[in-house]
């Protein structure tokens, strides 16, 4: 299984899933139809189903046109009737190709988000606009104790498995995590891979889990140092409580900047 990411707007990734000779693929997030429907007739496939995370636009847009173009499958919250042909829930399973991808319900960035995780081999993580590469989503419409247990619960996962976000927000995560965790060396190493990739115009994902548990500051919001910091940069008490605290590093992270 190969997932490729198709650039769309200003810095969306929509992550096409395919397998080798396969005329089918799937598509991951395809907030604009023109960019999936051109890849697909410039390499003669057929998309044969859709996975959405959550329901902004920029996730969605083009699910209805694909859909009616295709006539696929689509999976994803159960809200998104307009949409979704299959909806699902926390550990309902999709088959994709030769792998089951778990659904996990992963509110706090928006209240319907999910999660679509397969342990076959290496393991993938498709998390939308839950955890990205040193960062993690802005909490929109859930609480900060819902996204300290989305980000718990994906800390769980395997440290191998590769992670698949749905945005290049890299470089300004890592700017935001090295200013809370300035003597990470991991950090500052693969702060300056992303920063060559970068530079040649390359994606800087997928992550991997292990990586994201030594770097990400919102995986590790139980660091004193990183509440300290936090703190600090507020000009607060530092928090007492790890739903406070979490909700503390992602409101310093909010006015970063």
């Amino acid at each position: 299984m190969t997932l490729i990411p198709l650039h769309a707007f200003n810095d969306n990734y929509i992550w096409i899933i395919k397998e080798k000779d396969s005329s089918q693929v799937w598509a991951v997030d395809p907030g604009d139809a023109d960019v999936v429907l051109q890849y697909c007739q410039q390499e003669a496939l057929t998309l044969s189903g859709i996975l959405i995370t959550h329901h902004h636009h920029d996730h969605t847009g083009g699910v209805a046109e694909l859909k009616s173009h295709f006539n696929c499958d689509v999976f994803g919250p159960e809200h998104l009737s307009h949409l979704v042909t299959h909806p699902v829930y926390e550990g309902d399973s999709v088959s994709i190709f030769s792998r089951q991808f778990s659904v996990l319900e992963t509110p706090g960035h928006t209240l319907d988000h999910l999660c679509y995780f397969s342990s076959l081999d290496t393991p993938i993580l498709l998390c939308g606009d839950t955890l990205f590469r040193g960062g993690c989503g802005r909490i929109m419409e859930g609480t900060p104790a819902q996204m300290l247990a989305a980000m718990n619960k994906l800390a769980k996962l395997p440290d191998n498995t590769l992670v698949y976000c749905t945005h290049e927000y890299t470089l300004a995560n890592y700017r935001f995590a090295e200013h809370l965790d300035p003597n990470n060396l991991i950090l500052k190493k693969t702060q300056k891979i992303c920063e060559e990739k970068r530079g040649n115009n390359q994606v800087t994902l997928p992550s991997e889990m292990g990586l994201e548990k030594a770097t990400n500051p919102f995986l590790r919001t139980d660091s004193t140092h990183i509440i300290e910091n936090a703190a600090q940069q507020l000009g607060e008490a530092i928090a007492q409580d790890p739903a406070s605290a979490f909700s503390q590093v992602r409101r310093a992270k909010d006015t970063y900047g």
